[in-house]
């Protein structure tokens, strides 16, 4: 019950560096405005917040989700980890709210991207141009003699959320090459974007690096910046720069926190990874090893470019063009890559020939195409695992699922985000931060809990556990920080939460009446070949039992009793045990036994009393023997009381439902089984 169905499984798994290109282009991208945010969070200390970002990659996210893949590699990540160590209702709203900030964090990204992509083609010379030939506002110049649509349709004339809104509509095109599975095409595309975009950089960073070196005094002069040296000697010794350092990572970590983005959406393509030939369908080690070499590949691509690009675009770009409004705010690379004037006032040609509008055209073309692709990977996650799981749990309604309605709502939201934040990268980057770092702490609080609960409990597992936990804490921690700086991003995220959990009951209250039925197991081979014959020719009186309140034999006495039965007459006893009542489908386990000379069906890993009664009354119906009848007792329940019982726990409200789910199978009248109550 808790595995990927058949229709979420990938049709054809590829090897693992092109699925890297595919995460690539969500995790590599984040390099078109990160370097701009770290200079604005920490400043000077730029660089080192990156190395922090670093260390943390691989100190606690890299062994986490090494754990996590090894643990559920079949692309449920730690979402499908805590499901499994934590069952009922309970789990199942953990899982309903990591799904929330999972959507939160797609439609984040897509729309963060995109504005990003924005910035970069209207900063571009052509782009200006292009601006400048459209006409301005047809608007009143008096704002207070506006109408409602002047008001609705100035917040979508700003360049910046026009042009947003335009590639967000075209991107959407993009999604419908992934809407029936990842295709080899779709991925070579990915990957050529992906290497196209990282050779760029790769000249950009590297070019500022080699200046660098031929400008030692550059370096030197951030050093003594970095010191905090303000020409005192005994202050340039003393350990309180240090502080100073720490004070400022972790409050510039969280906006840095988007360098971490691609390990929990990263857990969601695994299964498109291809393994070896003899992998187990349970544990496929093949493709488990292959992700984890994804998994470091990327990281380490990640670290050596952030850290670079961090400390090229710090030392060299302007304070004054990174700073918000300049020209290299959320573009520093691409304003490296036009030959823009440097910090030292000389040209940016000064750090390569090759650095022109020209070369700085083909790198916002090649930016603004890997930032309109990112999110593919999120898109296959969210593909696979919301409607999947929504399923499972009764929580979708089967039209929804079919049209693709959830990802189709998804985009929409996606264009109200981007209006309400003005397409605005520096506004949306806390809400992608506070996704991104609740994602981490779930998956470390999952690793951290399936450690603990492992045997034998090794001194192994409780180190790993423990670390686990520690960075479950530090997530957390961080996930304050960002609230405390911006809480828009847990804004997202609960609308997300409440509305999915919202919708999940209404559509299961709405379900309800179904029989959510798929056979039943059998704990022997006896009981299998007795529940054949019963279900022909055996009793036609049927009675639910709860053991405890009398035996099975006074029980037959007072039915026949109260029913004015023939003394003769064979009665089945049925008594189920209900395993967890908030999953939705069922397959119970059916034991059948004769005890104090009456025969007993015990029934357990049920997740609701009445539609087991019911799915034995209707396989009991056959056109060669009568229909079953099936007597109750009075409850002495409140009808809302039984309602919610039954909803929530499984039991309650019983008779009523039984009959309920035996009208709607169907079967003409003579044939549906009787329902007594008395």
């Amino acid at each position: 019950m808790n595995q990927m169905n058949s229709s979420t499984a990938p049709s054809r798994a590829h090897a693992w560096p092109l699925v890297l290109c595919l995460v690539g282009v969500d995790y590599f991208s984040t390099l078109a405005y990160l370097p701009s945010m770290a200079v604005e969070a920490a400043g000077s200390l730029a660089p080192i917040a990156a190395a922090g970002v670093v260390l943390v990659t691989f100190v606690l996210a890299l062994p986490i989700y090494w754990y996590v893949v090894g643990r559920s590699s079949d692309g449920r990540g730690a979402t499908g980890l805590l499901e499994d160590l934590t069952p009922g209702w309970r789990g199942k709203m953990i899982v309903l709210t990591l799904l929330g900030f999972a959507a939160a964090d797609f439609v984040i990204t897509r729309s963060l991207s995109l504005a990003d992509a924005a910035i970069h083609l209207i900063h571009n010379p052509h782009g200006q141009r292009l601006l400048e030939r459209l006409p301005q506002t047809f608007l009143g110049e008096d704002p207070a003699s506006w109408s409602w649509w002047e008001r609705a349709a100035s917040l979508v004339m700003a360049p910046q959320v026009a042009v947003t809104l335009g590639l967000s509509i075209v991107s959407f095109g993009l999604w419908q090459l992934i809407k029936n599975g990842l295709s080899r095409r779709m991925l070579w595309t990915t990957a050529v974007a992906t290497v196209l975009y990282l050779g760029l950089v790769a000249i950009v960073v590297v070019s500022g690096i080699v200046y660098l070196g031929r400008h030692p005094e550059i370096i030197s002069d951030e050093l003594a910046v970095l010191r905090f040296d303000d020409g005192d000697a005994a202050a340039s010794v003393s350990l309180g720069w240090r502080w100073e350092w720490v004070q400022i990572i972790l409050w510039s970590f969280p906006q840095m926190a988007l360098g971490l983005s691609g390990f929990e959406m990263l857990m969601t393509v695994a299964p498109q990874v291809a393994g070896n030939a003899n992998d187990s369908p349970k544990h496929p080690r093949g493709r488990i090893r292959n992700t984890r070499k994804l998994m470091l590949t990327a990281a380490i691509i990640m670290s050596v470019y952030l850290v670079s690009a961090v400390t090229v675009t710090s030392m060299l770009a302007p304070r004054s063009a990174l700073a918000p409004g300049g020209a290299a705010e959320h573009r520093a690379l691409a304003y490296l890559a036009h030959g823009s004037p440097l910090a030292n006032g000389e040209p940016g040609s000064a750090l390569n020939p090759l650095f022109s509008h020209d070369f700085g055209d083909l790198f916002d073309l090649s930016t603004a195409f890997v930032l309109c692709l990112a999110g593919i990977s999120v898109t296959l996650g969210l593909k696979n695992l919301l409607p999947h799981y929504l399923h499972r749990l009764g929580m979708e309604i089967g039209w929804a699922g079919k049209v693709g309605a959830i990802l189709h709502l998804l985009n929409v939201i996606i264009l109200v985000v981007t209006v309400v934040f003005h397409a605005s990268p520096a506004s949306l980057q806390w809400a992608y931060a506070t996704s991104v770092l609740v994602l981490l702490a779930g998956a470390a609080i999952a690793a951290s809990r399936d450690l603990f609960s492992r045997r034998p409990r090794t001194i192994r597992r409780v180190a790993g556990g423990s670390a686990a936990a520690i960075g479950a804490g530090l997530f957390l921690a961080l996930t304050g920080i960002t609230l405390l700086i911006n809480h828009s991003g847990i804004t997202i995220a609960l609308a997300f939460v409440t509305a999915i959990v919202l919708s999940s009951f209404i559509s299961r209250w709405i379900r309800s009446t179904e029989l959510r039925f798929e056979g039943f197991d059998f704990a022997n081979e006896h009981s299998q070949t007795r529940w054949r014959e019963l279900s022909k020719r055996g009793p036609r009186v049927l009675a639910p039992h709860r053991p405890g309140l009398m035996s099975l034999a006074d029980r037959r006495h007072a039915l026949l009793r109260d029913y004015r039965l023939a003394a003769d007459e064979a009665v089945l006893f049925v008594e189920v045990t209900l395993g967890d009542p908030s999953d939705f489908y069922q397959r119970p386990l059916m034991r059948v036994e004769c005890e104090e000379n009456v025969e007993v069906l015990r029934v357990s890993h049920c997740v609701s009393v009445a539609h087991v009664l019911a799915a034995i009354c209707l396989e009991m119906c056959d056109d060669e023997t009568p229909p079953p009848e099936i007597v109750f007792g009075w409850s002495n329940e409140a009808p809302l009381a039984a309602n919610l019982n039954f909803l929530l726990l499984g039991e309650g409200n019983v008779p009523w439902m039984v009959r309920e789910l035996v009208l709607n199978a169907g079967l003409p009248a003579h044939r549906q089984p009787r329902i007594l109550i008395g």
